[in-house]
C-alpha cells in the first residue's frame, strides 16, 4: 500500500528513542526525509545513522537537535528546516511524565509540564502551519495519551497536559478547512518503552513490589478495562501514527491506540 510519503519532509520530536524512534523508522520505510530530533546531537546523529541503515529503510534520516522547551533553540532548529525546504509532516512527540502525588508538584513543576508537553508543540506548530496552508500540504500529528481522556491520579500534571494537546489539535483543525492540510492527534495506552520502564521502576518502589510483577499484574490490578490486557507495542503507535498522516479526510481527529481501556462509544 502507497501512503503516497516517498521524499515528503517529517520532523519527529523527541525520536531518539521510544516511540518516536519507531515513527521515524516508519516514515524512513515509506520514502522520506525523517529529522532525527532529541537534545544531544552525537545521539541524533547516532540514530540517523542506524535508522537509514535499517533493512527496508528507503529514505533519508538527517539529526535535527534541538532542546525544544527552549524558545531559542527552536528558533534555531527551524530556520535551519527552512534552508532545507521546510517542513510537509510535524509529529509532535516530545513529552516528560513521571509519578509524584498531586501535592507535591510545585508551581515551577507545573510550568516546565506546560513548556516541555505543550508549548513545544505550540511553537513548532505557529511557525510551520502557515506555510503548509499556503502550498496547501501539511501534516501535523500530535502525540497524547489515553490520560488525556482518563485522566491519572498519580500523574495529574502530565494528565492535563495531554488533554490540553487534544484541544490544540481540533483548535489547529478548524483553521485548515478546504485545505489538504490535516491536524490529529494519537492517543496511545501503556506503551513499553524506555521511560515506561523508568516509570514501573518508580511504581514499584512506591506500592513495594517486585517489578516483575507488577507489570505481570498491572492490567488486572490497574487497567483492568483494557480489552488488549497487555502494553501497547511502540510499532502499533508508529503505524496508525504513520497510516494518519497519509488519510485526507481524518482531520481534527483523535485516534485511540489504546486497547480499549476508554469504555466510551
Amino acid at each position: 500500500m502507497d501512503l503516497q510519503l516517498h521524499d515528503k519532509r517529517v520532523l519527529v520530536t523527541g525520536s531518539t528513542g521510544g516511540i518516536g524512534k519507531k515513527i521515524a523508522e516508519k516514515y524512513l520505510s515509506e520514502g522520506a526525509v525523517v529529522y532525527i530530533n532529541g537534545r544531544n546531537e552525537a545521539r541524533c546523529q547516532a540514530v540517523a545513522t542506524e535508522l537509514e541503515g535499517l533493512t527496508g529503510s528507503k529514505g533519508r534520516a538527517r539529526p535535527a537537535a534541538a532542546d525544544l522547551s527552549d524558545a531559542e533553540q527552536t528558533d534555531a532548529l527551524l530556520a535551519r528546516l527552512a534552508e532545507d525546504g521546510g517542513i510537509d509532516i510535524l509529529i509532535n512527540n516530545t513529552g516528560i511524565f513521571e509519578v509524584k502525588p498531586f501535592e507535591q508538584i510545585s508551581d515551577e513543576e507545573w510550568l516546565h509540564y506546560f513548556n516541555v508537553n505543550i508549548l513545544s508543540a505550540v511553537r513548532l506548530s505557529r511557525a510551520l502551519l502557515p506555510a503548509m496552508l499556503r502550498r496547501d500540504y501539511g501534516r501535523i500529528v500530535n502525540i497524547s495519551s489515553e490520560c488525556a481522556i482518563k485522566p491519572l491520579g498519580q500523574m495529574v500534571h502530565y494528565s492535563v497536559t495531554k488533554t490540553a494537546l487534544l484541544s490544540l489539535s481540533r483548535a489547529l483543525a478548524e483553521l485548515t478547512k478546504g485545505k489538504n492540510v490535516t491536524v490529529n492527534s494519537v492517543l496511545p495506552g501503556p506503551t513499553w518503552t524506555e521511560g515506561v520502564e523508568h516509570y514501573f521502576d518508580t511504581l514499584a518502589a512506591e506500592e513495594g513490589k517486585p517489578l516483575e510483577s507488577l507489570t505481570r499484574n498491572y492490567f488486572a490490578d490497574h487497567e483492568p478495562t483494557s480489552l488488549l490486557q497487555r502494553f501497547v507495542d511502540v510499532n502499533e503507535v508508529a503505524e496508525a501514527t504513520v497510516y494518519l498522516t497519509s488519510n485526507r479526510a481524518m482531520n481534527g481527529q483523535g485516534l485511540r491506540v489504546e486497547g480499549g481501556i476508554i469504555r466510551a462509544l
